[in-house]
C-alpha cells in the first residue's frame, strides 16, 4: 500500500510539474528566438503581465477564454513591436529597454487591474482534454495526457520551433543576423526587419505565456502573477543554448522542481517552508551555473546594427 502511494505522489509530481511548464516553454522559445536574431528582451516579464491582464480582462468582458488568448498574443505583438522600435530602430541599450517595457507593463496592468476591475474574481478557464487511448495509460496517461490545449501546444511548438529555426530559410536569416549581421546585409538580408519579426513573435509567445497563467492555471488575475517567471524564461534560453530541445529540458527541470515544492507543502512535510519556495531556484541556478560553462551566445548579441559600420 505504501508503495502504491509514494507512486501516486511520484505521478502527480510529474503530472504537475508538466502542467506548469508551459508558460516557461512559450515565453523562453519566444526569446530565444528574439536572441537568436541578437536581440537581449528583458521586457518579456512585463509582457507576460500584459499578456496575463489582456487575457483575464477580455474572458471577464465577454465569457470567452479563447478569445482572451488572441488578446493576449495581440497585446504581446504591439509590446514586440514596441521594444523593436526603441532597441532596433532608435538603437537604445537593449538591456535598459528591456527593463523599462518591463516597469512600464508592471505598472500600466496593475493600474488598469485597479480602475477596470477593482477586485479578485475567477473567470472561466480551460479544462484538461485527455487525449483519447493515450490518458488512460499507466503513469504515462497522467502525466503527459491528461492536461489543457494549451500544455499540448508549448510541447509541440519545440520541434516546430527547431524545424523553423534550423530548416527553413528564414531561420537561417534569423541566426545569420543574430551571428553576423554585416555579412547577413550584404547578402539581402534585411537585418532589422528579422529582427523585428523576432521581437513580435517573442511578443506573441510572451502574451500567450502570460494568458496560460490566468485561464491555463489558476482562472484569475493578481498583481505579480507572473511572479519572475520572465526572467527565469530569460535564463532557460541559456541554460538550453538557444535551443529549443534544450530549453524543454531547462524547462521541464525547472517546472517539477516547483512542482516538488508545491507538494511538500500539500503532503504536510516537515520540511521548512521557506527553503521549499526557494528550492525550485536554488536548484536552477546551480544547474545554470553547470551548464554555461562552454556557452558561446550569437556574437551579434545584444550588439545594434548599423549598416554604415560594413
Amino acid at each position: 500500500m505504501q508503495g502504491v502511494v509514494i507512486s501516486d505522489v511520484i505521478v502527480g509530481i510529474l503530472a504537475t510539474g508538466v502542467r506548469l511548464l508551459a508558460p516557461f516553454l512559450f515565453a523562453s522559445l519566444g526569446e530565444m528566438f528574439c536572441q537568436r536574431s541578437g536581440v537581449f528582451n528583458l521586457g518579456v516579464e512585463g509582457i507576460m503581465m500584459m499578456g496575463a491582464f489582456a487575457d483575464f480582462f477580455v474572458t471577464l468582458r465577454l465569457g470567452n477564454p479563447y478569445l482572451g488568448v488572441v488578446m493576449a498574443i495581440l497585446t504581446g505583438i504591439v509590446l514586440g513591436l514596441l521594444m523593436a522600435l526603441i532597441s532596433v530602430t532608435m538603437q537604445a541599450p537593449q538591456g535598459i529597454s528591456g527593463i523599462g517595457l518591463h516597469m512600464f507593463c508592471w505598472g500600466l496592468s496593475g493600474l488598469l487591474f485597479r480602475v477596470y476591475v477593482g477586485f479578485i474574481t475567477t473567470i472561466e478557464g480551460f479544462k484538461p482534454l485527455p487525449i483519447p487511448g493515450l490518458a488512460s495509460i499507466p503513469i504515462l496517461g497522467p502525466i503527459l495526457f491528461q492536461h489543457n490545449w494549451l500544455v499540448y501546444l508549448s510541447i509541440l511548438l519545440v520541434p516546430i520551433s527547431a524545424f523553423v529555426l534550423f530548416k527553413t530559410n528564414w531561420g537561417l536569416k534569423v541566426r545569420a543576423v543574430g551571428v553576423t549581421p554585416q555579412a547577413a546585409d550584404t547578402l539581402g538580408v534585411n537585418v532589422n526587419a528579422v529582427r523585428y519579426q523576432c521581437l513580435m513573435l517573442g511578443g506573441a509567445l510572451a502574451g500567450l505565456a502570460g494568458a496560460f497563467l490566468t485561464v491555463g492555471q489558476a482562472n484569475m488575475y493578481a498583481d505579480n502573477i507572473t511572479a519572475g517567471r520572465g526572467f527565469i524564461a530569460v535564463a532557460l534560453v541559456y541554460f538550453g543554448r538557444w535551443n529549443p530541445v534544450g530549453i524543454l529540458l531547462g524547462s521541464l527541470l525547472f517546472s517539477i522542481m516547483n512542482s516538488l515544492q508545491l507538494w511538500i507543502q500539500v503532503l504536510g512535510i516537515n520540511f521548512p517552508y521557506e527553503f521549499a519556495v526557494i528550492l525550485p531556484y536554488v536548484v536552477t541556478i546551480a544547474a545554470l551555473a553547470v551548464a554555461v560553462k562552454h556557452v558561446w551566445a550569437p556574437t551579434a548579441l545584444g550588439k545594434p546594427f548599423r549598416r554604415e559600420s560594413i
